[in-house]
């Protein structure tokens, strides 16, 4: 089995990062990676990425802080009883602002753990086509291919007009 070969290609518009990703994606290369300083939604879509889990996290989050927002005043309500004007003791429109607020609190913090997690930070490793100017104003794209394919994805790549194209060893 032939190792395949990696070519990097750095661009400084984000359009034409788009419109190579898509072509050398219908070349057949499946493996590109995009690395660059934002992100834009056709890009996300050109290169066939599922949803982000992290909202699943700031939903489990809210719904958990709900519940300890009421559960918290209402305990509290309860052990430290105070009758006021013939009120019950665990009046709920009372408690919709600390509930409110405790559910607000609980998904921004799952969302950060789950963010976290599937960015797999903090990283020690940086990735092979690392360039500090991709966290500034330029974007870089890395596709994987056979190298009986290296030959036409790299003239594609070249065609969108980078700023370099590198093969990796």
């Amino acid at each position: 089995m032939e190792a395949r070969q990696a070519m990097i290609a750095t661009y400084e518009d984000i359009h034409s990062l788009v419109r190579a990703v898509r072509s050398i994606r219908e070349e057949g290369c499946e493996d590109v990676t995009v690395i660059g300083p934002i992100m834009e939604t056709e890009l996300e879509e050109v290169l066939g990425k599922p949803a982000s889990p992290v909202r699943r996290y700031a939903l489990l989050g809210g719904i958990t802080g709900l519940v300890c927002g009421f559960a918290l005043t209402v305990w509290s309500s309860y052990y430290y009883p105070l009758v006021v004007g013939g009120k019950p003791l665990a009046s709920i429109p009372a408690y919709v602002v600390i509930a409110f607020e405790m559910t607000i609190l609980f998904a921004g913090i799952s969302a950060l753990i789950g963010m976290l997690i599937h960015n797999r930070m903090p990283t020690s490793k940086l990735h092979p086509a690392h360039d500090p100017r991709l966290s500034e104003d330029r974007f870089a794209v890395r596709a994987v291919c056979d190298p009986a394919r290296a030959a036409k994805v790299e003239e594609v790549l070249r065609s969108y007009s980078p700023g370099e194209v590198r093969l990796e060893n």
